[in-house]
């Protein structure tokens, strides 16, 4: 299954990339290596990766400069690595548009059970996306499923692969209310151990879509967790 997989390795200490390129190439994936930002940044616009492990602190163009011009314009699927543990830095990378993150040093054998979770992800939702409906429309909401993106009336909002599986799922049951662990437990944020960056993740859509008009994406029911909303 993922011997097709490619990932794009981000960082300017060439001993990681050298252990995280041995590391996955071991596993049948193939691998594209950039020293730096700038560097990175090209590669990931021109070779389309099926995700990216990305350094955060680098010179020039850093790791969360880098993913806020990435998010832009793709939605490839982002695991920062950062010396940085706080949960303020956390909540930074994934607000940004990370979909999960590592704090150095680590173990390869737990960064590696992280990717192959992430490319599963990615290799089974392009499956399912074979056999399902072409979109699906909730009140002024539309998501298509064959090019991941994502519409509000006729605006495209541009939607991390995290982003677009969360809200996939609150469409295929718009009036379920879900809970964290319902989350945490569905596959969606399978690698991220703590509930709290789900609430930065329902933060950041309801942000990208307030700013087209959209007030109404994610209702909050209090004690609980959270259900789609009207999307009027």
């Amino acid at each position: 299954m993922m011997a097709q997989q490619t990932v794009l390795i981000v960082d300017d200490d060439p001993h990681i990339r050298e252990v995280l390129r041995y590391a996955l190439e071991k596993e049948g994936i193939a691998v594209i290596e950039a020293g730096d930002g700038e560097s990175g940044l090209h590669k990931a616009l021109s070779q389309a990766p099926s995700m990216i492990v990305l350094d955060v602190m680098m010179p020039e163009l850093s790791g969360l400069e880098l993913c806020r011009e990435l998010r832009k314009s793709k939605n490839i699927p982002i695991l920062f690595l950062s010396s940085r543990d706080s949960e303020l830095d956390r909540i930074l990378g994934l607000e940004l548009g990370g979909d999960d993150y590592v704090v150095k040093p680590f173990s390869p054998r737990e960064l590696m059970a992280r990717v192959k979770a992430m490319l599963r992800r990615v290799s089974m939702q392009a499956q399912a996306d074979q056999s399902s409906p072409d979109s699906l429309a909730f009140g002024q909401l539309t998501l298509n499923l064959q090019n991941y993106s994502a519409f509000w009336q006729e605006t495209v909002i541009t939607l991390t692969a995290t982003e677009f599986n969360l809200l996939h799922t609150l469409m295929l049951w718009p009036h379920k209310v879900f809970t964290r662990n319902d989350l945490l437990d569905g596959g969606i944020f399978k690698d991220i151990i703590t509930d709290r960056t789900i609430d930065s993740h329902i933060r950041r859509l309801r942000q990208k879509f307030s700013a087209v008009g959209c007030q109404s994406l994610i209702e909050t029911v209090h004690g609980f967790g959270y259900k789609l909303g009207s999307c009027q």
